[in-house]
């Protein structure tokens, strides 16, 4: 990654590019932010309207709509193309729109020179990052999928209502697919360090009616919730996209759940999968490996499957591996 200049793109200037790049500019992430989409005359619109805001920020950033071809020196490109599920769609029946939007467009950014970091939220998150990864030819620590952040950061959500804490006090994740088949680890759920099943076994009085199922089912649904009543969803999203994006620049070392390439992780290989990750300037540093439950191993392996059925129906043909 150069040093100096901070330079982001985003591909893709519907609602989720949008509020991303509002996210970027008004915490002052970058120095430079391409805006691009097929709508040549909406990425410009948008790169206008997001340079109006910097006399009411805390610094400045540059902003332009701009092509593939500008992408050479570019730190980080942040994709959102892709079509939103309809009503009664799941976010893997958009694949086959999505994978072809990524065949067309990854060679044209490839052939400009790049060679940053591709942070990707186009659904379905974990088979079109997987694609990306293989189109690009880059290597997997910098092709990272926003994977399960979101949904991690709304089963905090939840159990801080019922809890009754600041969400940021607790720690904890939702892992596999960004879908309907992610599972919560709730073996390594912490509020205040304290862990989340020791507490409600302690208290039994107080919060022996929260069912844990029912909050990952309503992580899960919560997206289609927000989709039918205002069309989809973006603005968690958005911050979600400019949180890592900052962290990258950063070198934070946080640790994020993202859709990441797994080689061995878990005992999964070739498969791109929603799990804790350590994020630097340089992408995925490491995979957090947690010690799952029996039960949660099982969930996982479940989830995965449902990610490599469909990612036969692009084309690509799973193999075995033997875990030693």
């Amino acid at each position: 990654m150069q040093q100096g200049i901070r330079k982001v793109a985003i591909i893709g200037t519907g609602l989720v590019g949008s509020s991303a790049g509002y996210s970027i500019v008004n915490q002052g992430i970058c120095d430079e932010l391409i805006m691009v989409d097929i709508n040549k005359e909406r990425a410009v619109g948008e790169a206008l309207d997001l340079s109006h805001c910097i006399d009411f920020t805390n610094s400045r950033t540059k902003v332009s709509a701009g092509t593939y071809e500008d992408m050479t020196d570019v730190d980080v490109i942040i994709i959102t193309a892709g079509p939103p599920p309809k009503p009664g769609q799941t976010r893997l029946d958009t694949l086959e729109i999505g994978a072809r939007i990524m065949e067309d467009m990854i060679p044209q950014i490839m052939a400009s020179g790049f060679n940053g970091i591709f942070l990707i939220a186009s659904n379905p998150v974990d088979i079109i990052t997987y694609h990306v990864w293989k189109l690009s030819g880059l290597p997997r620590q910098k092709v990272i999928g926003t994977g399960t952040s979101l949904d991690s950061s709304r089963l905090k959500t939840y159990l801080s209502q019922v809890l009754d804490v600041d969400p940021r006090s607790i720690y904890g994740y939702t892992m596999g697919e960004h879908g309907d088949s992610q599972f919560a680890a709730w073996s390594h759920v912490t509020v205040g360090g304290k862990p989340l099943l020791q507490i409600l076994d302690e208290h039994k009085d107080k919060f022996g009616d929260i069912d844990l199922d029912e909050i990952v089912d309503n992580v899960k649904k919560v997206g289609f919730e927000i989709l039918k009543r205002k069309g989809t969803t973006y603005y968690g999203i958005g911050n979600a996209l400019a949180f890592i994006t900052r962290s990258i620049f950063n070198d934070d070392h946080k640790i994020i759940a993202l859709s990441c390439v797994l080689d061995g992780e878990y005992g999964e290989h070739d498969i791109c999968t929603g799990v804790p990750v350590i994020i630097t300037r340089e992408g995925v540093k490491e995979v957090v490996e947690l010690h799952l439950t029996e039960q949660e191993q099982e969930q996982f392996k479940t989830s995965n499957k449902v990610l490599r059925e469909y990612m036969e129906s692009i084309g690509y043909e799973q193999k075995e591996f033997v875990t030693v």
